[in-house]
């Protein structure tokens, strides 16, 4: 009984798997370079400066200035923000000073319009020398990964979310099918074929449960109201007046009168800040917002910290013609709290540096063990399938197999290439980049189905290897942010994205040399035992 509940599990586990891996596949590279997602953006806008030592202001006048301005553009608004220069964690970014602000609605509209404007924290000008290309940057990969692309976005994230459960499916049945799998974790077998592609999987797949769990869990749940609308429709019903009841509820909506400029000193609100927080706390912005039958507001936030609700307690509220302190937020709810400590711990903003290297390590084992995975299906089934000569089907599977294994990270790399080689002025710019990652992804896919399965193999993973391995040459050639110049100015953003595709060139460089050699092998095996059949049909 115990073993026919386990080979069902096996059963389960391998066609779960397989049916949604060449989709987990891309998810889960879109969403572990979305880990440096600002990094990566950053890299795409060569005209942005090179990071250097962030200048100290005066925050109470670029906050003086910010309203002034506000002011200006933005009389009849319903909410005014001035965001201040500080590190961001959730961003990983030095931000910069800007202001923003929605307008009240116009008549029949449920919302204002929003602006916003980047200002000069030296002269509180408009600033105008930065002028970044178009692009989709790292945001543009991270949005692919819950979103897809090309496809109706309803359609895309319940797609994701059908292939995120049942990898939980093939998560929990891989654990129940393999009984020994910690002994497995401690034993691969190199050379051995199949049992060496399944040791792989094993090892890899253990290295980080953990995070596979919490990553498939907490993707899910991001989504959950969608996955299951039956308890909100059947409480406030399903048309677009309930729905609207329903948020309005969920997040306290407020209808919003018109801000003015608070009367109270700002200076005041500040050194109470302060004190409270202590004289060397970063501040991230100010809001100023008026609700009906409330008092008119201003909040001070600080800068979210590193910790995993790293929401909390980080605004302060006054009131904008008094300067009276005014009673804090009513702390969110358990249900609530518990979704951002699952959301925080799926993005992993609350990370240092370290912390989301780890996320990107275990971002690209996933993809190891989706691939790894995605190989052992073919490998076991190539021989039955060869001889039965019925191998349409696998030679199928094998194609979108070296396609996404191989050809996915080198579609991804042409958006890169295609970021530095489009003309700057041209149209719609950042769609054409992401045109560039799927044609060549496209591309791969056509010629691995019509190239001998080995060595397609072999080519897409030297075509990857080429790809990553001559960004930065390109980088250099084309801008002016290369290695040359980001080293010695202690850059280690623009650095470390060029020193990681020279990581991933030579990466990509060495399973292509494993493979080829793994095939040469194979060949220099099989040619004696053939020679020998043949004199032996002589005979």
């Amino acid at each position: 009984m115990r073993e026919g509940f386990r080979q069902s599990m096996a059963w389960l586990h391998t066609w779960t798997g397989l049916i949604v891996a060449w989709v987990l596949f891309f998810v889960f590279v879109t969403g572990t370079a979305g880990y440096f997602n600002y990094e990566i953006t950053r890299w795409m806008e060569p005209e942005r400066p090179l990071a250097g030592t962030p200048l100290e202001y005066d925050r109470v006048a670029l906050i003086e200035n910010g309203l002034d301005r506000l002011q200006q553009v933005a009389p009849e608004a319903e909410f005014w923000a001035i965001n201040l220069p500080h590190w961001a964690q959730a961003q990983r970014a030095w931000q910069d000073y800007s202001i923003e602000w929605t307008t009240l609605p116009q008549e029949g509209h449920e919302r204002g319009r929003r602006g916003s404007e980047q200002l000069d924290p030296a002269t509180g000008g408009l600033r105008t020398d930065i002028e970044p290309r178009d692009t989709g940057g790292g945001r543009q990969l991270y949005v692919m990964h819950y979103a897809l692309h090309y496809i109706d976005y309803p359609l895309a994230f319940r797609l994701v979310g059908i292939c995120t459960m049942l990898m939980l499916v093939a998560i929990i049945t891989g654990v129940i099918t393999h009984k020994k799998i910690f002994k497995d974790f401690f034993t691969f077998r190199p050379g051995k074929g199949q049992r060496s592609w399944l040791d792989a999987h094993n090892v890899i797949s253990v290295m980080a449960l953990p995070f596979f769990l919490m990553i498939t869990y907490s993707g899910l749940m991001f989504f959950a109201q969608d996955y299951m609308p039956a308890p909100v429709a059947s409480t406030y019903g399903t048309d677009r007046a309930a729905m609207q009841r329903f948020y309005d509820e969920l997040y306290d909506d407020h209808e919003h009168l018109a801000v003015e400029r608070p009367q109270a000193s700002i200076a005041d609100m500040m050194k109470q800040a302060m004190r409270t927080w202590g004289p060397d706390t970063q501040l991230r912005a100010v809001l100023v917002q008026h609700d009906r039958g409330e008092p008119p507001r201003v909040e001070i936030g600080r800068a979210y910290g590193d910790a995993v609700r790293w929401r909390d307690n980080h605004e302060l509220a006054f009131h904008a013609n008094t300067g009276e302190p005014l009673p804090a937020e009513p702390a969110d709810s358990a249900t609530i709290q518990s979704v951002q400590v699952m959301y925080a711990l799926h993005e992993g903003r609350f990370a240092e540096p370290w912390l989301r290297w780890l996320y990107f390590i275990a971002g690209l084992l996933g993809c190891g063990m989706i691939g790894t995975g995605m190989v052992l299906w073919t490998v076991k089934r190539r021989k039955q399938h060869a001889a039965a000569g019925t191998h349409f089907g696998h030679r199928l599977v094998e194609a979108l197999n070296v396609a996404t294994i191989a050809g996915l990270p080198a579609g991804v790399a042409a958006y890169f290439w295609a970021n530095r080689l489009l003309p700057v002025e041209l149209a719609d710019r950042a769609s054409w980049e992401v045109n560039a990652l799927f044609l060549i992804w496209g591309e791969t896919l056509i010629y691995a189905l019509f190239r001998d399965i080995r060595k397609a193999w072999v080519e897409l993973l030297w075509l990857a290897a080429t790809a990553y391995a001559l960004l930065p040459l390109v980088n250099a050639l084309t801008t002016d942010r290369h290695l040359g110049v980001t080293l010695p100015a202690g850059d280690w953003t623009l650095a470390g994205f060029d020193l990681t595709m020279l990581a991933l060139g030579a990466a990509f460089g060495y399973m292509a040399i494993k493979v080829q050699r793994r095939w040469l092998a194979k060949i220099t095996d099989t040619a004696p035992a053939a020679r020998s059949a043949v004199a032996g049909g002589a005979r």
